[in-house]
């Protein structure tokens, strides 16, 4: 008598453990709960995507600092009174001295208005 109250006692505790797993199971493949697990996978990964484009952003911010400091972009002006060098002024009259060479050795070529929208088209 002692073993049919153990099995009938362990088949109905297999059972109750069992239907407890399918019904966890379903649970979670309601459409609800595939939502959820999905909104927290999303949020998860964008968690994840922001940390890397702080990484990121951290470790340019480095390199140009260190490149910086190669370049000596860093440095204090070298002008009398501490204002940079005046740039090279371009030829008279032109905006394009490359351009401008260019047109007085090939006028056909480089007509004087390029962009001139009275052109047969």
């Amino acid at each position: 008598m002692f073993r049919r109250t153990f099995w009938f006692t362990a088949g109905a505790a297999a059972g109750v453990w069992a239907s407890h797993k399918v019904n966890q199971k379903l649970q979670r493949l309601t459409p609800e709960s595939l939502a959820a697990q999905a909104a927290d996978k999303a949020l998860d990964a964008g968690h994840r995507i922001k940390d890397f484009a702080l990484d990121v952003r951290a470790g340019m911010l480095q390199r140009e600092a260190e490149l910086d400091d190669v370049l000596g972009l860093n440095a204090p002006p070298e002008g009398p009174d501490g204002l940079p060098a005046a740039r090279r002024p371009a030829l008279e009259g032109e905006r394009y001295p490359v351009m401008y060479r260019a047109r007085q050795k090939y006028p056909e070529k480089y007509p004087k208005h390029p962009n001139n929208r009275n052109e047969d088209h």
